[in-house]
Protein backbone atom coordinates (compact mmCIF):
# COMPACT_ATOMS: atom_id res chain seq x y z
CA UNK A 1 0.00 0.00 0.00
CA UNK A 2 1.59 3.18 -1.09
CA UNK A 3 1.30 5.94 1.66
CA UNK A 4 -1.42 8.39 -0.17
CA UNK A 5 -3.67 5.11 0.15
CA UNK A 6 -2.43 4.89 3.79
CA UNK A 7 -3.58 8.25 4.63
CA UNK A 8 -6.44 7.77 2.96
CA UNK A 9 -7.40 4.59 4.71
CA UNK A 10 -6.93 6.51 7.86
CA UNK A 11 -9.24 8.96 7.40
CA UNK A 12 -11.88 6.54 6.57
CA UNK A 13 -11.62 5.07 9.46
CA UNK A 14 -11.59 7.96 11.90
CA UNK A 15 -14.32 8.87 10.17
CA UNK A 16 -16.07 6.23 11.61
CA UNK A 17 -15.21 6.86 14.88
CA UNK A 18 -16.25 10.04 14.95
CA UNK A 19 -19.57 9.56 13.95
CA UNK A 20 -20.59 7.47 16.87
CA UNK A 21 -20.66 10.19 19.75
CA UNK A 22 -23.50 11.40 17.45
CA UNK A 23 -25.57 8.21 18.09
CA UNK A 24 -28.00 9.78 19.88
CA UNK A 25 -27.63 13.60 19.08
CA UNK A 26 -28.86 14.67 15.24
CA UNK A 27 -27.34 15.78 12.90
CA UNK A 28 -26.05 11.58 12.17
CA UNK A 29 -23.27 11.33 8.60
CA UNK A 30 -21.85 9.17 6.88
CA UNK A 31 -18.44 9.45 5.94
CA UNK A 32 -16.25 8.71 2.55
CA UNK A 33 -13.62 9.81 0.42
CA UNK A 34 -14.99 10.52 -2.61
CA UNK A 35 -11.80 12.11 -5.06
CA UNK A 36 -8.29 10.76 -3.83
CA UNK A 37 -4.89 10.70 -4.93
CA UNK A 38 -5.00 14.63 -5.84
CA UNK A 39 -2.32 16.89 -5.34
CA UNK A 40 -2.62 19.27 -1.66
CA UNK A 41 -6.43 20.16 -2.62
CA UNK A 42 -7.17 23.15 -1.16
CA UNK A 43 -10.54 25.08 -2.36
CA UNK A 44 -13.88 23.28 -3.07
CA UNK A 45 -17.37 25.00 -4.34
CA UNK A 46 -20.46 22.74 -5.24
CA UNK A 47 -23.22 23.88 -7.44
CA UNK A 48 -26.43 22.23 -7.12
CA UNK A 49 -25.78 18.80 -5.44
CA UNK A 50 -23.70 17.01 -8.66
CA UNK A 51 -21.18 18.78 -9.70
CA UNK A 52 -18.23 19.65 -7.11
CA UNK A 53 -15.06 21.66 -7.85
CA UNK A 54 -11.69 22.21 -6.47
CA UNK A 55 -8.37 23.44 -6.73
CA UNK A 56 -5.19 21.57 -6.16
CA UNK A 57 -1.95 23.71 -5.53
CA UNK A 58 0.96 21.22 -5.60
CA UNK A 59 3.36 24.12 -6.68
CA UNK A 60 2.10 27.73 -4.91
CA UNK A 61 3.54 30.35 -6.33
CA UNK A 62 4.90 28.73 -9.47
CA UNK A 63 3.17 29.82 -12.84
CA UNK A 64 3.11 26.85 -15.36
CA UNK A 65 3.37 24.02 -13.01
CA UNK A 66 0.81 21.44 -11.96
CA UNK A 67 -1.73 23.73 -9.59
CA UNK A 68 -5.19 23.54 -11.53
CA UNK A 69 -8.77 23.56 -11.07
CA UNK A 70 -11.00 20.52 -11.76
CA UNK A 71 -14.83 19.62 -11.97
CA UNK A 72 -16.07 16.78 -10.32
CA UNK A 73 -19.29 14.96 -11.36
CA UNK A 74 -20.67 14.04 -7.98
CA UNK A 75 -22.69 11.33 -9.89
CA UNK A 76 -20.37 9.32 -11.45
CA UNK A 77 -17.06 10.25 -10.36
CA UNK A 78 -15.58 11.71 -13.00
CA UNK A 79 -12.91 14.43 -12.53
CA UNK A 80 -12.27 16.74 -15.69
CA UNK A 81 -9.61 19.34 -15.33
CA UNK A 82 -10.45 23.19 -16.12
CA UNK A 83 -7.95 25.14 -16.31
CA UNK A 84 -4.18 24.20 -15.18
CA UNK A 85 -1.24 26.89 -14.74
CA UNK A 86 -1.84 29.14 -13.18
CA UNK A 87 0.20 30.33 -10.00
CA UNK A 88 -1.91 29.61 -7.02
CA UNK A 89 -5.68 29.15 -7.77
CA UNK A 90 -7.09 28.65 -3.71
CA UNK A 91 -11.00 29.17 -3.11
CA UNK A 92 -13.70 29.11 -5.53
CA UNK A 93 -17.52 30.19 -6.10
CA UNK A 94 -20.24 28.89 -8.42
CA UNK A 95 -22.45 30.78 -10.28
CA UNK A 96 -26.31 29.72 -11.20
CA UNK A 97 -25.08 30.33 -14.73
CA UNK A 98 -21.99 27.82 -14.15
CA UNK A 99 -19.77 30.13 -14.30
CA UNK A 100 -16.98 29.00 -12.19
CA UNK A 101 -14.64 31.71 -10.08
CA UNK A 102 -11.63 31.21 -8.41
CA UNK A 103 -9.16 33.90 -6.52
CA UNK A 104 -5.22 33.19 -8.05
CA UNK A 105 -3.60 34.67 -4.49
CA UNK A 106 0.40 35.02 -5.60
CA UNK A 107 -1.16 36.24 -9.09
CA UNK A 108 -3.19 39.11 -7.63
CA UNK A 109 -5.91 37.93 -9.65
CA UNK A 110 -9.48 36.70 -10.06
CA UNK A 111 -10.12 33.94 -12.91
CA UNK A 112 -13.28 32.49 -14.31
CA UNK A 113 -14.90 29.66 -16.19
CA UNK A 114 -17.23 30.91 -18.32
CA UNK A 115 -20.21 28.56 -19.72
CA UNK A 116 -18.79 28.63 -23.03
CA UNK A 117 -15.69 26.82 -21.50
CA UNK A 118 -13.21 30.10 -22.24
CA UNK A 119 -11.24 30.86 -18.73
CA UNK A 120 -9.71 34.07 -18.37
CA UNK A 121 -9.19 36.91 -15.78
CA UNK A 122 -12.08 38.94 -14.76
CA UNK A 123 -9.99 41.22 -11.83
CA UNK A 124 -6.57 41.88 -11.83
CA UNK A 125 -4.36 44.19 -9.24
CA UNK A 126 -5.15 42.47 -5.76
CA UNK A 127 -2.96 41.56 -3.11
CA UNK A 128 -3.04 38.42 -2.29
CA UNK A 129 -6.40 37.64 -2.74
CA UNK A 130 -8.04 34.62 -0.85
CA UNK A 131 -11.51 33.98 0.06
CA UNK A 132 -14.56 34.48 -3.09
CA UNK A 133 -18.21 34.11 -2.42
CA UNK A 134 -20.90 35.25 -4.88
CA UNK A 135 -23.72 37.36 -3.93
CA UNK A 136 -27.07 38.28 -5.27
CA UNK A 137 -26.95 40.52 -9.03
CA UNK A 138 -23.56 40.06 -9.42
CA UNK A 139 -22.00 40.97 -6.26
CA UNK A 140 -18.20 39.31 -5.91
CA UNK A 141 -17.28 39.26 -2.23
CA UNK A 142 -13.38 38.90 -1.78
CA UNK A 143 -10.76 38.89 0.85
CA UNK A 144 -7.26 40.03 0.61
CA UNK A 145 -4.40 39.46 2.65
CA UNK A 146 -0.95 40.76 1.87
CA UNK A 147 0.05 41.25 5.65
CA UNK A 148 -1.38 37.73 7.25
CA UNK A 149 -1.45 37.59 10.67
CA UNK A 150 -1.10 41.53 11.34
CA UNK A 151 -4.01 43.44 13.19
CA UNK A 152 -4.64 46.59 12.04
CA UNK A 153 -2.65 45.98 8.81
CA UNK A 154 -3.96 46.25 5.09
CA UNK A 155 -5.84 42.52 5.41
CA UNK A 156 -9.94 43.45 3.91
CA UNK A 157 -12.93 41.88 2.86
CA UNK A 158 -14.43 44.07 -0.42
CA UNK A 159 -17.02 43.56 -2.51
CA UNK A 160 -17.02 44.09 -6.51
CA UNK A 161 -19.55 45.50 -8.75
CA UNK A 162 -18.61 45.72 -12.89
CA UNK A 163 -15.25 47.63 -12.96
CA UNK A 164 -16.49 49.22 -8.92
CA UNK A 165 -14.47 47.75 -5.76
CA UNK A 166 -15.71 48.95 -2.38
CA UNK A 167 -13.95 47.88 0.99
CA UNK A 168 -16.26 46.68 3.41
CA UNK A 169 -14.10 45.80 6.48
CA UNK A 170 -10.39 46.33 6.92
CA UNK A 171 -7.83 45.82 9.38
CA UNK A 172 -8.63 42.03 10.67
CA UNK A 173 -5.84 40.35 11.00
CA UNK A 174 -6.60 37.78 8.83
CA UNK A 175 -9.79 36.62 6.83
CA UNK A 176 -8.92 34.02 5.24
CA UNK A 177 -12.60 32.78 3.47
CA UNK A 178 -15.95 34.43 2.83
CA UNK A 179 -19.76 33.11 2.51
CA UNK A 180 -22.47 35.01 1.51
CA UNK A 181 -26.14 34.29 2.39
CA UNK A 182 -29.00 34.66 -0.07
CA UNK A 183 -30.64 37.43 2.10
CA UNK A 184 -26.77 39.52 2.06
CA UNK A 185 -25.45 38.79 5.10
CA UNK A 186 -21.92 38.15 5.12
CA UNK A 187 -19.31 35.76 6.69
CA UNK A 188 -15.94 35.02 7.13
CA UNK A 189 -12.75 33.56 8.86
CA UNK A 190 -10.07 35.20 10.70
CA UNK A 191 -7.68 32.50 11.15
CA UNK A 192 -4.80 34.11 13.47
CA UNK A 193 -7.62 35.74 15.23
CA UNK A 194 -9.75 32.52 16.07
CA UNK A 195 -13.06 34.27 15.20
CA UNK A 196 -15.71 34.16 12.95
CA UNK A 197 -17.35 37.77 12.05
CA UNK A 198 -20.95 38.74 10.35
CA UNK A 199 -21.29 41.32 8.90
CA UNK A 200 -25.78 42.46 8.36
CA UNK A 201 -27.22 45.69 7.24
CA UNK A 202 -24.14 47.18 7.19
CA UNK A 203 -23.15 46.44 11.11
CA UNK A 204 -19.80 44.11 11.19
CA UNK A 205 -19.57 41.97 14.36
CA UNK A 206 -17.83 38.72 15.63
CA UNK A 207 -20.38 35.91 15.31
CA UNK A 208 -18.11 33.25 17.04
CA UNK A 209 -15.18 33.60 19.10
CA UNK A 210 -12.20 31.49 20.65
CA UNK A 211 -12.17 29.02 17.55
CA UNK A 212 -9.04 27.09 17.03
CA UNK A 213 -7.52 28.29 13.44
CA UNK A 214 -11.27 28.83 11.80
CA UNK A 215 -10.27 28.53 8.01
CA UNK A 216 -12.81 27.14 5.17
CA UNK A 217 -16.20 28.68 5.32
CA UNK A 218 -19.84 27.95 3.65
CA UNK A 219 -23.12 28.69 4.14
CA UNK A 220 -26.48 25.99 3.14
CA UNK A 221 -28.78 27.51 0.51
CA UNK A 222 -31.44 28.20 3.28
CA UNK A 223 -29.35 30.51 4.88
CA UNK A 224 -29.57 28.34 8.04
CA UNK A 225 -26.62 26.00 8.70
CA UNK A 226 -23.08 27.67 8.68
CA UNK A 227 -19.75 25.07 8.49
CA UNK A 228 -16.81 25.32 8.77
CA UNK A 229 -13.18 24.12 9.61
CA UNK A 230 -11.03 24.05 11.98
CA UNK A 231 -7.20 23.57 11.73
CA UNK A 232 -4.79 24.40 14.50
CA UNK A 233 -2.80 21.41 14.17
CA UNK A 234 -2.55 21.07 9.94
CA UNK A 235 -1.20 17.42 8.56
CA UNK A 236 -1.75 15.86 12.19
CA UNK A 237 -4.53 12.82 11.94
CA UNK A 238 -6.62 12.81 15.54
CA UNK A 239 -5.11 9.50 16.00
CA UNK A 240 -1.30 11.21 16.50
CA UNK A 241 -2.91 14.05 18.55
CA UNK A 242 -4.45 16.21 16.04
CA UNK A 243 -7.51 18.53 16.68
CA UNK A 244 -9.13 19.74 13.32
CA UNK A 245 -12.70 19.83 12.76
CA UNK A 246 -15.60 20.31 10.58
CA UNK A 247 -18.41 22.06 12.55
CA UNK A 248 -22.18 23.08 12.05
CA UNK A 249 -23.79 25.86 13.71
CA UNK A 250 -27.50 26.77 13.23
CA UNK A 251 -27.91 30.70 12.94
CA UNK A 252 -31.35 30.11 14.09
CA UNK A 253 -30.91 28.09 17.33
CA UNK A 254 -27.16 29.14 18.30
CA UNK A 255 -26.15 25.55 18.33
CA UNK A 256 -22.53 24.60 17.61
CA UNK A 257 -21.69 20.78 16.73
CA UNK A 258 -18.75 19.11 15.31
CA UNK A 259 -19.56 16.84 12.73
CA UNK A 260 -16.24 15.58 12.19
CA UNK A 261 -13.03 15.53 13.83
CA UNK A 262 -9.29 13.77 12.89
CA UNK A 263 -9.20 15.05 9.37
CA UNK A 264 -5.47 15.68 9.20
CA UNK A 265 -5.97 19.11 7.31
CA UNK A 266 -9.71 20.07 6.42
CA UNK A 267 -9.02 22.91 4.60
CA UNK A 268 -11.81 24.41 2.82
CA UNK A 269 -15.78 23.21 3.30
CA UNK A 270 -19.04 23.36 0.63
CA UNK A 271 -22.62 22.23 1.21
CA UNK A 272 -24.93 20.98 -1.34
CA UNK A 273 -28.20 21.91 -1.97
CA UNK A 274 -29.30 18.47 -1.10
CA UNK A 275 -27.71 19.30 2.20
CA UNK A 276 -24.52 16.42 1.94
CA UNK A 277 -21.32 18.52 3.29
CA UNK A 278 -17.73 18.00 1.04
CA UNK A 279 -14.40 19.27 2.04
CA UNK A 280 -10.59 19.15 1.15
CA UNK A 281 -8.18 17.50 2.79
CA UNK A 282 -4.95 19.37 1.61
CA UNK A 283 -2.25 16.75 3.53
CA UNK A 284 -4.22 13.80 2.81
CA UNK A 285 -4.78 14.46 -1.18
CA UNK A 286 -8.49 13.52 -0.83
CA UNK A 287 -12.00 15.00 -0.84
CA UNK A 288 -14.40 13.75 2.04
CA UNK A 289 -17.81 13.77 2.26
CA UNK A 290 -20.63 13.39 4.50
CA UNK A 291 -24.10 12.58 3.62
CA UNK A 292 -26.68 12.89 6.44
CA UNK A 293 -28.28 9.31 7.50
CA UNK A 294 -31.54 8.85 6.16
CA UNK A 295 -31.66 11.48 3.12
CA UNK A 296 -31.07 10.51 0.06
CA UNK A 297 -27.52 11.29 -1.72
Amino acid sequence: MNATRGVVCTIVAVAASVSTPFASSPPRYRFEVIAKGLERPVGIAVEGSEDLYFTEVPEPATPGGKNGVSHLDLETGTITPISQGEPEPVNLAVGQDGDVYWTCKSAGVILARLEDGSVGPVVTGLEQPSGIALGRRGALYITEIPTPGVPGGSNRVSVLRGDHKRVISMGEPEPLDVAVARNGDLYWTCRSAGVILKRSRGTTGVLLSDLASPSGIAIDHRGQYLYFTEVPTPGVEGSSGGRNKVRRYDLRSGELLSIHEGDPEPTDVAVARNGNVYWTCTSAGVIIGATRIGRRK
